[in-house]
């Protein structure tokens, strides 16, 4: 999102759990759009809470599975605040070999960038 739109907002990547790593598949195809991923650090709902992000503070949560659409409606039952679901493909675990693997993410990374862009238009970088 920062790629496409600057820094007009404050974004914070979050989920139900915190994996640590950041999947190898989906450093290198979104390297391919020019989004470095290979510093990010996931974390958890709950990290984000005790780091002193207050939920309140954001005015929308883009759940990208069932599960964190859950805790985020949970989390969020008594803020005034939008949960939006888009759901996309789970690229973990498809796929035969690393190109298919790839190709696999690389469909995921592509619905991602088509909601954004149907979401807030095209790109501004």
């Amino acid at each position: 999102m920062k790629k496409f739109y600057g820094t007009d907002c404050y974004i914070q990547s979050v989920g139900v759990k915190n994996d640590l790593e950041i999947d190898g598949f989906a450093i290198t195809v979104c390297a391919e759009i020019g989004v470095e991923l290979h510093r990010h650090r996931s974390r958890s709902f709950d990290e984000m809470h005790n780091w002193g992000d207050d939920l309140s503070s954001f005015d929308l949560i883009l759940a990208l599975s069932p599960a964190s659409q859950r805790r985020a409606l949970d989390l969020t039952a008594c803020y005034h605040l939008e949960v939006e679901y888009w759901p996309v493909l789970d690229p973990t675990g498809l796929g035969e070999g690393r190109e298919d693997r790839l190709r696999s993410y690389r469909q995921t990374r592509d619905m991602i960038v088509e909601r954004l862009i149907d979401r807030w238009g095209p790109p501004r970088s």
